[in-house]
């Protein structure tokens, strides 16, 4: 891999298939859209959530963003992006994009209100990295959202806020929303 790339780990389909039923079985236990709910986001917003796996944020985000908003996938998964492009298919959800990738985003600076940074950044390997293309394009008002089940809250805030391009604002039941900070 190049210099800014981050190196992760690759799941075997196997293991992403496995993971894809576990996460089916907890959101309908518990679904997505509460989640979502308190980050704030509005009907227009532009919307990356990455590391989507299987996409189990793409149908409640739809219902959010509406469809003057906009969600970009990200996963380094290819298995991930054929299933969030076979889901969006399915359901004739046209404003979805994916995007193949381990850190480089491809979108414009200050493009983002939200990025959704769920159940992975206890894995990433070059965190500084991937916060930075994130901070790159979050708008400057925009909201960094993160959930870790893997992670003490302490840690969560901790690996955030450690490069100062960030700074935690507040935590709600399900997650912890931080600002851009200025650079």
């Amino acid at each position: 891999m190049s210099e800014g790339k981050v190196k992760v780990r690759l799941q075997s389909n196997l293991d992403f298939r496995l993971m894809s039923l576990a996460y089916k079985i907890r959101d309908f236990r518990q679904p997505r859209i509460r989640v979502l709910e308190e980050v704030g986001i509005k009907a227009g917003f532009q919307i990356l959530d990455y590391g989507c796996g299987p996409g189990s944020y793409i149908t409640p985000l739809v219902k959010l963003v509406g469809k003057s908003g906009k969600i970009y996938a990200l996963d380094v998964h290819p298995l991930a992006i054929k299933v969030v492009q076979r889901l969006a298919s399915r359901k004739g959800i046209t404003n979805v994009q994916v995007i193949l990738s381990d850190c480089d985003i491809g979108l414009s600076p200050a493009s983002i209100d939200v990025v959704l940074l769920y159940d992975i950044i206890h894995d990433l390997e070059n965190r500084t990295g991937v916060l930075t293309e994130l901070h790159r394009v979050l708008k400057p008002e925009g909201i960094l959202s993160v959930s870790d089940h893997h992670l003490k809250e302490d840690e969560i805030i901790s690996r955030v806020i450690r490069g100062g391009l960030f700074k935690f604002k507040f935590k709600g039941e399900r997650t912890f929303s931080f600002s851009k900070e200025k650079r």
